[in-house]
């Protein structure tokens, strides 16, 4: 019997696929230099540390005391391990993320992609699976701003007089907000840097806090089949959920005779609220964006080369065929 642990101790009881998912991970990402074992009566929890970066424990039961299981992974429960010796398990547990948080560098990813891409898509899906968050530019000011911090103050003065933010003042945005606790083990941006200079700054930040970018994501698609995929984009605004009418139409959506979706029809699937098409998701608008992109994406890539920490995704294929490719990106064992 498999019991499956998170971090907070949520039991999966009988669900064997989910355990051998994360064996799967843990065979994947090649793990097991980095676990710890803390063995209790009848009982091994074996503590999944990064690279992933997200903790996960699995608890093997011996036959003979699966009546047990619930006395057996108390949270009280005691280990008999030489690292965490007389140690609560809820205490082990956070002495193992500790200590991996301290000695252990921060899983720092940035993820490129021309609009349309699919950053959108796969994003989340990296966020999820490496438990660590993912960073907008915009979230992150907008927060600033409302929380009222100093560099959040700096960036509504400039913005009340009509002027861009800085770079200075958004590399101080992300300094505060990577040192919440959530960024412990790393965190994705997105939106960030734009520029050559901007990567010059974000890099020299990092590494006054000890880190660096430790991956770099591209996923490329030709600029030629983009426009389908951007022109046919429908957003809702609140929760950034991405429609498409050919490739992900909402359940609302209704053709006209033209063979175009009826605009008042496009409403979200989970709130009904109204979708909208952003104001440069368009041919016209596609070209500039593509070439800004072009101009500034290179250098970037080019900068980070060197580090051996670039890789890319061929995204001009099925949505599964790209996620594969993204997880081979992440595993380690690419880079040996």
């Amino acid at each position: 019997m498999l019991v499956i642990f998170s971090a907070y101790f949520l039991c999966f009881r009988n669900e064997l696929q989910k355990a051998l998912s994360i064996i799967t991970q843990i065979i994947q990402f090649d793990l097991k230099p980095y676990c710890y074992l803390l063995y209790q009566p009848s009982i091994i929890i074996i503590i999944t540390m990064p690279p992933l970066n997200s903790f996960s424990a699995l608890c093997c039961v011996s036959p003979n005391k699966r009546d047990n299981v619930d006395h057996a992974t108390s949270q009280d429960e005691e280990t008999d391990c030489g690292i965490f010796t007389g140690k609560k398990v809820q205490e082990a547990v956070r002495a193992t993320e500790d200590k991996f948080a301290t000695y252990w560098p921060r899983n720092i990813m940035i993820l490129f992609g021309p609009p349309g891409a699919g950053k959108g898509t796969h994003g989340p899906k990296i966020e999820d699976l490496l438990d660590i968050p993912q960073l907008s530019t915009g979230d992150m000011l907008r927060a600033a701003v409302a929380a009222q911090t100093e560099v959040g103050k700096q960036a509504q003065a400039v913005m009340k007089a009509g002027g861009l933010v800085s770079d200075a003042i958004v590399v101080g945005i992300i300094r505060d907000r990577i040192k919440e606790d959530d960024c412990r083990f790393g965190f994705i941006l997105d939106g960030f840097p734009r520029t050559l200079v901007q990567a010059e700054a974000l890099d020299k930040m990092l590494a006054e806090e000890g880190a660096c970018v430790t991956k770099v994501i591209e996923l490329q698609v030709p600029d030629q089949v983009l426009e389908e995929r951007i022109c046919g984009r429908w957003i809702h605004k609140k929760s950034g959920r991405s429609y498409h009418v050919k490739y992900a139409p909402p359940k609302s959506m209704k053709i006209a005779e033209d063979g175009s979706p009826i605009p008042e029809s496009m409403k979200d699937d989970e709130t009904g609220d109204a979708l909208m098409q952003r104001p440069d998701d368009t041919a016209g608008a596609l070209v500039k964006r593509l070439q800004g992109y072009h101009n500034e994406t290179v250098p970037i890539l080019e900068h980070y080369a060197p580090n051996g920490v670039v890789k890319t995704v061929n995204a001009n294929q099925a949505m599964d065929g790209v996620w594969i490719e993204v997880l081979g990106s992440l595993s380690r064992k690419s880079e040996e």
